[in-house]
């Protein structure tokens, strides 16, 4: 019988099997902060290639960048963070415990209230007589700003109040015009980056979802203002193509536009993409149309012109964005839960091959035989050659290390035995079916990449 997905599960086998570990576990942990084992690091590896390899090396109007964390202040003056970039919070009045309004008020209401005001929250707290986890009375609710702050400077009476980068975008803004005038590109073209972002955030969780530091995969399409309908379909076409590609399950996906209290002050339209997650729906991708928002201000405050001209019509503006971002540790998160499979026999990930953190596993039959274990090592060194990330198991049964390299998520396992002395065949199981055939080592690497 098949077991239901739970989060307690997904969270037990990140840690068991090495994907993800609480950070500092040694010294009791420390609240949303995650440290990615071998399993974790190669899965990223390998999401972080094949977005960079969709979305930007195979198209010749995007080109990447990779901006700094740590930026000049006024940048996120300028980006309206320092002013508008907060969430609304209330505390527990005896245990002073600060709870995100929003995400409180949903788990009793299911509203949807983002971008409410602090009165408004505080009206629904007193209509619906929500209290806090404990059972306490809330504070009135005020805003809450959630930029990470850190101090640059070697004198302490001189140090310069910076922030850690909210997002990963506003290096590709700032930068257009060097971007523009260096890869010798014209609208409308797209700037892409992959990335570390930090969030002061008030609520976090459930594991991976919500951290304080997070990585994004984002690109910025700069374009005429009458292409943005266009181009907006197509992010979301490209988008959806990918995420099929790397096998998310369709049904599992739905598209919500925000209406305009939800949307940041930047957006005109903003679409979340949302996952059925074990604990809900909830947004992992986001498809914005951002104006001429960006590029205005950061001309306004730092006196840079970044008009556009249009060679075709003559004609000057500053160019509009249309935004593609994803975040990868919750897309991580999406694939786990989507691939998780339990039933009296066996756990198994039943991950696409080019995301999976092995694309096979070697296993010799027995490991005292040098013939055999030879053999074993030239195809696995030959796999290894071709790119492969290939895993090594020589411990144990048979049957134990099937069922291990089927929890991570292993496509395929090749076992070198006698027979392959013999003939130059090997036993190759698949890992949904568990069938398993026997081929010819030179039928090994079409086998893999089919």
């Amino acid at each position: 019988m098949i077991q239901q997905v739970t989060l307690e599960k997904i969270i037990a086998l990140m840690k068991r099997r090495g994907f993800v570990y609480p950070s500092s576990e040694i010294y009791g942990g420390w609240e949303a902060t995650y440290d990615f084992g071998p399993l974790g690091a190669e899965m990223l590896r390998n999401l972080r290639n094949s977005w960079w390899t969709n979305f930007v090396t195979s198209k010749e109007d995007i080109v990447g960048i990779d901006g700094a964390i740590i930026s000049h202040p006024r940048v996120w003056e300028a980006s309206g963070h320092v002013e508008s970039f907060s969430d609304v919070m209330v505390e527990d009045i005896v245990t002073h415990k600060r709870y995100r309004a929003d995400h409180l008020i949903n788990e009793v209401t299911r509203q949807n209230v983002d971008g409410l005001s602090p009165e408004e929250i505080d009206d629904l707290i007193k209509k619906h007589s929500i209290k806090s986890s404990d059972g306490n009375e809330l504070s009135k609710a005020k805003k809450f700003n959630i930029l990470v702050e850190v101090n640059i400077g070697t004198l302490e009476n001189e140090k310069t109040t910076a922030y850690l980068r909210g997002e990963t975008c506003q290096p590709i803004f700032y930068n257009f015009n060097l971007v523009k005038e260096t890869s010798r590109k014209k609208l409308p073209f797209g700037i892409a980056q992959i990335g570390k972002a930090f969030r002061n955030e008030i609520k976090v969780g459930p594991s991976i979802f919500r951290m304080r530091e997070f990585e994004q995969m984002e690109l910025e399409f700069f374009i005429a203002p009458e292409e943005s309908e266009s181009t907006i379909q197509r992010l979301k076409d490209e988008s959806k193509d990918w995420l099929k590609r790397i096998g998310v399950s369709e049904n599992r996906l739905r598209l919500r536009d925000q209406d305009f209290k939800e949307r940041a002050h930047y957006n005109k339209v903003a679409t979340d993409l949302e996952y059925e997650f074990p604990f809900g729906w909830k947004e992992f991708q986001g498809i914005h149309y951002r104006g001429d928002w960006d590029l205005k201000r950061h001309g306004e405050y730092s006196g840079e012109n970044f008009e556009y001209l249009d060679e075709r019509t003559q004609k000057r503006f500053i160019p509009h964005i249309a935004e593609y971002s994803i975040g990868l540790n919750r897309l991580m998160l999406v694939l786990l839960c989507d691939a998780y499979h339990e039933d009296e026999k066996r756990t198994y990930l039943s991950l696409h091959p080019s995301v999976a953190p092995f694309r096979a596993a070697v296993f010799p039959l027995v490991r005292n035989k040098d013939d055999i274990v030879n053999k074993a090592r030239e195809i696995y060194s030959h796999l290894i050659s071709l790119g492969m990330s290939v895993d090594w198991d020589d411990r144990g049964n048979i049957g134990k290390r099937y069922l291990a390299q089927d929890e991570i998520g292993t496509p395929h396992c090749i076992t070198i035995d006698y027979d392959t002395l013999k003939d130059n065949t090997v036993t190759i199981r698949d890992r949904d079916t568990m069938e398993q055939e026997r081929i010819k080592i030179t039928e090994i690497e079409k086998k893999l990449k089919g």
